[in-house]
């Protein structure tokens, strides 16, 4: 199954724009953090971008997915609350983190139990969706949205026309190269910081120094980022290492939100337990400890004492009030500001 879905990819291809020569055998792409050098014929590590006579072509006019979600569940919490957000994704994805809740289409090409199936589209066609639905953002995820990076790019522009803001979900694995790409097209970046510890990165893929030069080089370009990390009992639960997260996203900006969610089972990791509120608890007090503004607690909607509301820094009146991804009430006022104490809030009001 997997060598036919390799065969129908190669047919949704176009040359890419992410990649320069080597030497006369190989060319490097340079559109996540791995930088493969790919010898002609072969793919790179995400099995989606390859060598073909002398260039490199990358996924092109196609979705494995398509869809319109509230704005918080990729999650953003400090974006148009309560607004929908047109979500698209392709197949591939660099990493190959074991508990993956979107491996159907990240390990397609991997995996032969992941059978996907894409859809040719525009697109013109998927911001004309996005528009029938009301959504107010248009954004790249279910696969690592840096490794289809141009396609995202060329249904950004499109998106740009109408004014919707734009969106990575992503492993932040990325390049300064691909930032500087990205930059004129894209809003809002989330960022999944999975661990503080680059065996256990290596384990899942990547290594973990190349993200946190990307999480530092996107808040210096300037997109809104929101960072994530699902805090899986026995990997990166303890206190030392999510200290050690919170301390690097506030010594970046206190003003960052930070995500902690609850792992479930899923795909090969099944047997760490459940993450019990407790946990999240325990990791949003760390968060807040160090100096973290925001800092929120998802995936157990109800269960986590008000972890999923947007507090103003300053009064601590309640801003936006949340359950799960639904908003119950939105308070802020004039662009962003609290009502209570006119202090401005961070975001893409």
């Amino acid at each position: 199954m997997a060598t036919a879905l390799a065969t129908i990819l190669e047919q949704h291809t176009r040359e890419g724009e992410l990649y320069r020569r080597l030497d006369a055998k190989r060319i490097e792409c340079y559109a996540c953090g791995h930088r493969c050098p790919i010898p002609e014929g072969q793919p790179g590590v995400c099995k989606v971008r390859f060598h073909r006579g002398g260039k490199l072509y990358v996924p092109w006019g196609y979705v494995a997915g398509a869809h319109c979600d509230p704005i918080e569940k990729k999650p953003f919490f400090h974006v148009k609350p309560g607004s929908l957000a047109f979500s698209f994704g392709m197949l591939g994805c660099d990493l190959h983190c074991a508990y993956c809740q979107n491996w159907i289409t990240s390990q397609a090409l991997r995996d032969p139990r992941a059978v996907a199936r894409i859809q040719e589209t525009t697109p013109e066609k998927l911001v004309r969706a996005a528009l029938a639905y009301g959504s107010d953002s248009v954004v790249s995820t279910y696969n690592e949205p840096l490794i289809t990076a141009e396609w995202a790019v060329a249904v950004f522009r499109e998106a740009r026309k109408y004014g919707l803001l734009t969106g990575f979900v992503s492993n932040g694995n990325a390049t300064p190269e691909v930032l500087e790409y990205l930059r004129p097209w894209l809003d809002l970046f989330k960022v999944d910081l999975k661990c503080f510890d680059d065996k256990k990165y290596r384990k899942l893929g990547g290594r973990l120094e190349p993200v946190l030069d990307s999480i530092r080089r996107i808040h210096e370009l300037g997109f809104w980022l929101e960072v994530v990390t699902l805090v899986v009992p026995g990997f990166n639960d303890s206190n030392e290492e999510l200290r050690s997260i919170a301390e690097f996203l506030c010594g970046i900006s206190p003003d960052i939100p930070w995500h902690v969610t609850a792992f479930h089972k899923d795909y090969k990791m099944t047997d760490p337990d459940n993450t019990p509120p407790e946990t999240l608890l325990r990791a949003a007090e760390i968060g807040r400890s160090v100096g973290l503004r925001y800092v929120y607690a998802g995936n157990l909607p109800g269960r986590l004492e008000g972890l999923e509301n947007t507090y103003c820094p300053n009064c601590h009146t309640v801003l936006v009030r949340r359950w799960g991804f639904h908003v119950l009430e939105n308070r802020l006022r004039d662009g962003g500001k609290c009502p209570n104490c006119e202090t401005a809030i961070p975001g893409r009001w």
